[in-house]
């Protein structure tokens, strides 16, 4: 669905994305991460034919972008930017039907797209008198116009509550579903490590690091960790029973332990660890998160 080839963009001095190569199957949730700067954005609005590209080629569903047959295939796009902007005295309705015009799209989508994000409630009363999240879930309905078979999400969750966090993956999986494609970013790691099929890491306009978030973890060594709760006077036991593997770590607080682990001898020491014999009342085993990741390749 997307294909990126040595791409870069300059603002006078400035190399905002250098050199990116990346490939996007039709279908997947791809992640795009990177600290503020890191040319995010600036891909984001290459990838739409926003800005053109300072060097390389970008194809959007087999279209070079900026070619004769992007046009029609840009139809088949939704961008949600990271800061969305609307007409303060428009209505809800009256901003997506504004929307639903320019992209060609029935306006009877208008009605049933707001009651989907959860503004059917508000579709009459002035985008002025909206909240932040309530904003965020226009900009969310108006890239749903004409279902997209492509997506691009910039910073999606901004301003919405736990609910409307809820809601908005309940339909972004809908739209996977039924195959559309969605590229996303997000300063919010917890959210999309386990919602994303592939992600990108970005630092200083180029790809740091590529893949699925758990070939990420294997990649950079991280070590794991077990979180145990012990019975009383048990900590002899457990540090008995790891004595002999290369743990890295033992951490005891009470009756908590943590014992961290290089990743190749993880089974070993949960073999340890089953063979208490009572002295472990419960036990965890947690990998590495996405934001270890993240600042691993980024620090």
């Amino acid at each position: 669905m997307i294909e990126i080839c040595q791409v870069a963009k300059h603002y006078g001095e400035v190399l905002a994305v250098d050199g990116v190569d990346l490939t996007v199957e039709a279908g997947q949730v791809f992640g795009l991460i990177g600290h503020n700067g890191a040319g995010k954005s600036t891909l984001f609005k290459m990838m739409l034919g926003l800005v053109p590209a300072s060097a390389g080629e970008i194809r959007i569903d087999g279209q070079p972008v900026g070619g004769p047959g992007f046009r029609k295939v840009r139809r088949q796009l939704g961008y949600l930017p990271e800061n969305v902007v609307f007409y303060d005295n428009l209505s809800g309705l009256e901003t997506l039907a504004f929307f639903a015009r320019l992209k060609g799209v029935d306006l009877a989508e208008c009605g049933p797209l707001l009651e989907r994000v959860g503004l059917s409630a508000a579709a009459d009363r002035r985008v002025k008198g909206y909240s932040k999240g309530m904003r965020q879930r226009l900009g969310f309905a108006q890239a749903l116009l004409g279902k997209p078979k492509l997506l691009f999400l910039d910073e999606p969750t901004t301003g919405l509550d736990p609910e409307g966090i809820r809601d908005f993956y309940r339909i972004l999986k809908q739209m996977r579903r039924a195959g559309a494609t969605v590229m996303l970013t997000s300063h919010i790691l917890s959210e999309i490590q386990e919602r994303v099929d592939r992600l990108a890491i970005m630092k200083n306009g180029k790809i740091q690091a590529l893949g699925t978030v758990q070939s990420l973890r294997e990649a950079m060594a991280l070590p794991m960790w077990f979180e145990l709760r012990l019975a009383a006077g048990a900590e002899s036991s457990l540090r008995q029973s790891l004595a002999a593997l290369n743990v890295g770590e033992i951490r005891i607080d009470g009756d908590r332990a943590s014992v961290h682990c290089p990743r190749e001898i993880k089974m070993a020491v949960l073999q340890a660890l089953s063979s208490l014999n009572g002295c472990a009342i419960d036990l965890q085993m947690k990998e590495p998160s996405l934001e270890d990741v993240f600042l691993g390749y980024s620090g």
